[in-house]
């Protein structure tokens, strides 16, 4: 039975995003080059300023998931750094996407775990008020449920709810067939305008000045 993970991956963020998938804001991004993520989520809500529930959720979350964090409306922290990535590899959790900031770029790199969020961030946060490890949140003005799929890569992270897994890979399977056959007739020498059937009338042809 093929991995889920590796047909998510190997169909990317962008073309789920368009069969099925659930496109997050394009605030959510890498933080290094070449991160790529697919996993089952594992969903987090801070108080904002603080990541208490961060660290619960890396001792309570499944081997194999991502946790997906809401850090509510106080982004410009530095919610994850090294020692959470330490700690979460160590439980064999698969990656991060966190609606705010992170920090120990170069770290996270050098472990290769993946993680997208909206930037990085030199201040850290508190770890002491109330937040929820499990359940849902909104990340990326997504709300995601623990259980749906993640998919991040250089494009961007797209969501995948568990339920619609298969129509969503079958869906993507399908879009990438169609234009790779697409990529071949571009290459052949046909034009986007003819192949997609748009009508170029709108568009002036201009006049030399």
């Amino acid at each position: 039975m093929p991995d889920p993970a590796e047909q998510l991956l190997a169909l990317g963020a962008a073309t789920l995003g368009e069969t099925g998938g659930r496109p997050m804001a394009p605030r959510m991004r890498p933080v290094w080059p070449g991160a790529r993520l697919a996993a089952p989520a594992f969903a987090v809500r801070c108080t904002p300023g603080d990541n208490l529930a961060v660290h619960v959720a890396v001792a309570r979350a499944p081997a194999g998931s991502a946790l997906v964090v809401d850090v509510g409306i106080e982004r410009e922290r530095g919610y994850w750094g090294e020692v959470l990535t330490t700690a979460a590899k160590a439980r064999g959790i698969a990656g991060l996407v966190i609606d705010g900031c992170v920090r120990d770029v170069a770290a996270l790199q050098d472990h290769g775990f993946p993680v997208f969020s909206t930037g990085v961030a030199l201040r850290g946060a508190t770890k002491e008020l109330p937040g929820m490890a499990g359940g849902t949140a909104e990340v990326g003005d997504v709300p995601v449920q623990t259980g749906d799929w993640l998919i991040g890569d250089a494009d961007g992270v797209t969501v995948v709810p568990s339920e619609q897994l298969d129509d969503a890979v079958a869906a993507g399977t399908a879009r990438a067939e169609r234009e790779q056959a697409l990529f071949d007739a571009l290459r052949a020498g046909k034009t986007t305008v003819e192949l997609l059937g748009l009508d170029p009338t709108p568009i002036d042809e201009g006049e030399d000045r």
